[in-house]
C-alpha cells in the first residue's frame, strides 16, 4: 500500500521507503538477491537526506543482510545519521536498537578496536533499553553483547548479561529474538560447564 499510494500521489520519500520495505520483506522471505536490490534502490532513491530509509533498513534487516545491502561505510553512515538525528531532536524511541546495530556493523568491519567499540555500543543500547522499559530491544542488545563476550572468552559474563533479560519474558518464545537468545544461552551453558 505504501508503494502504491506514494506513487499515486508523487510522494518520493515515501516511495523510497516503500521500496526499501519491500526489499526487507523479500530478504526475510529468503530472496536476498531481489530484496537487497530493492533495498539498494530505496537507499539510492532517498539520496543523502534518506536517513529515514536507512533507519528503517537498519532496524529491520538482520546484520548479515544489512552488510550485503551496500558498502559497510554507507551503512555505518546511515546509522550514525539516524543516531545524531535522534539525539538532536530528542526522538529517542529507536536509539537502543540503533546503538546495537552500530555495534554489530563495527564488528563486521573488524577494524582495530572494533570489539571494544562494539561492546561500548551494546552496553549503551542496554542502558537506553532499560531506561525506556523496552524489553525486546534490551533482549536484542543483551544477545549481541553476550555473543561478543562469548567470542572474547568470557562465557560467565555472557550468561550473567543475557540470562536475567531472557528470564523476564513470559511469552513469545517462538519469536526469532527469543529463539536466538535461548540458543546462545544453551551454548553458553554447555561451554561454561565443560
Amino acid at each position: 500500500m505504501l508503494a502504491d499510494h506514494s506513487t499515486r500521489y508523487a510522494l518520493a520519500r515515501w516511495s523510497a521507503q516503500g521500496r526499501a520495505h519491500r526489499g526487507v520483506l523479500l530478504v526475510k522471505q529468503g530472496d536476498d538477491t531481489a530484496g537487497l536490490a530493492l533495498v539498494r534502490a530505496g537507499l539510492d532513491e532517498a539520496g543523502p537526506a534518506g536517513f529515514n530509509v536507512g533507519l528503517i533498513t537498519s532496524l529491520t534487516l538482520s546484520t548479515e543482510p544489512l552488510r550485503r545491502a551496500g558498502p559497510l561505510a554507507r551503512q555505518l553512515k546511515a546509522v550514525d545519521e539516524a543516531i545524531d538525528r535522534s539525539r538532536g531532536v530528542k526522538e529517542h524511541w529507536a536509539i537502543a536498537e540503533l546503538l546495537r546495530v552500530k555495534g554489530e556493523l563495527l564488528l563486521l568491519d573488524g577494524a582495530p578496536g572494533a570489539a571494544a567499540a562494539a561492546e561500548g555500543h551494546f552496553r549503551q543500547a542496554l542502558d537506553w533499553a532499560r531506561r525506556q522499559g523496552a524489553l525486546s530491544w534490551e533482549l536484542r542488545a543483551a544477545t549481541s553483547l553476550a555473543g561478543l563476550l562469548r567470542n572474547r572468552g568470557r562465557p560467565a559474563d555472557a550468561i550473567a548479561c543475557l540470562e536475567p533479560v531472557y528470564d523476564r519474558f513470559t511469552e513469545g518464545f517462538g519469536t526469532a529474538d527469543l529463539t536466538a537468545a535461548k540458543q546462545l544461552l544453551d551454548g553458553l551453558g554447555d561451554a561454561h560447564h565443560d
